[in-house]
């Protein structure tokens, strides 16, 4: 099946071949970009998909992605006292599962100032004033103190990073001691019959629903695109114990279609 281009976030997509993150340059979907570009054009993408963000993520996963996201929130147990960090959490919609917990508090932090700001206006029109800071802040630097959080989670957002494995570090760092991580993004389907629907409704569906919903299809193709770049199961627990995790588990969701990677820094 012939892939189609990222369109205006890039250059020219490079094929099939696995790009990687050495030699000054990273994956951008199917295009090699400096490392120093890849996070301004990440930006970019969700510039253009903020305001209807959560609409897309309910449209092109049925629904879904709610039933992964309370699962992700029921393993990190929140209890009362507890702060969760979430990174890349742009619209919040896993900090208010883990606030339904009363007692908790949570901080978001994403690197686009779209995603926070329609999280911000989510959260008001839920009449929600108090509970969540909103952080500006890249996942390779996070603007949070050492050991700060009880729970750190990232949801379909550590494909987006430029060195996955300083992410991953990072989010470490700001764990406490017999803190939870938990990370929740879409993998590499292990069902046959099934990876192939998957790959005809990625390529030639999500990109079209994309275009009519937010008007941008080359955001919906660097979706895909970047999906099929992120390491497979193993390798990406591997990446998490060599960052310091430990108790590292993997569970898939759906076929394959999305894995919750979880640890413990103890």
């Amino acid at each position: 099946m012939a892939l189609a281009k990222a369109g205006r976030y890039g250059a020219t997509m490079s094929g099939a071949e696995s790009i990687g993150e050495s030699g000054g340059e990273a994956d951008f979907g199917f295009e090699r970009v400096p490392q120093g570009e890849k996070a301004g054009l990440v930006r970019r993408v969700f510039e253009a998909v903020a305001p209807r963000y959560d609409l897309m993520n309910d449209l092109m996963s049925g629904g879904i992605h709610r039933l992964w996201k309370a699962e992700m929130v029921r393993w990190l147990h929140p209890r009362r006292g507890q702060l969760l960090l979430d990174v890349a959490g742009g619209t919040g919609d896993i900090a208010e599962r883990f606030l339904a917990v009363e007692g908790t508090a949570a901080m978001v932090c994403d690197i686009n100032e779209a995603m926070l700001a329609a999280g911000r206006d989510r959260a008001l029109d839920r009449g929600r004033v108090g509970g969540i800071r909103w952080i500006g802040g890249d996942a390779e630097v996070l603007p949070v103190a050492d050991r700060a959080a009880d729970a750190v989670s990232i949801a379909f957002g550590l494909r987006n990073v430029t060195r996955i494995d300083e992410a991953l570090r990072e989010m470490r760092r700001v764990l406490r001691p017999g803190g939870r991580f938990a990370c929740l993004e879409f993998s590499h389907v292990s069902v046959p019959v099934l990876a192939r629907l998957y790959d005809l409704y990625s390529f030639e569906v999500l990109p079209r629903l994309g275009a009519v919903v937010t008007g941008d299809r080359a955001a919906y193709q660097y979706l895909v695109e970047s999906i099929r770049r992120f390491p497979k199961p193993d390798e990406l627990a591997e990446r998490m114990t060599e960052a310091g995790f430990e108790r590292v588990s993997v569970r898939l969701f759906s076929g394959g279609i999305a894995a919750l990677h979880t640890g413990w820094r103890l």
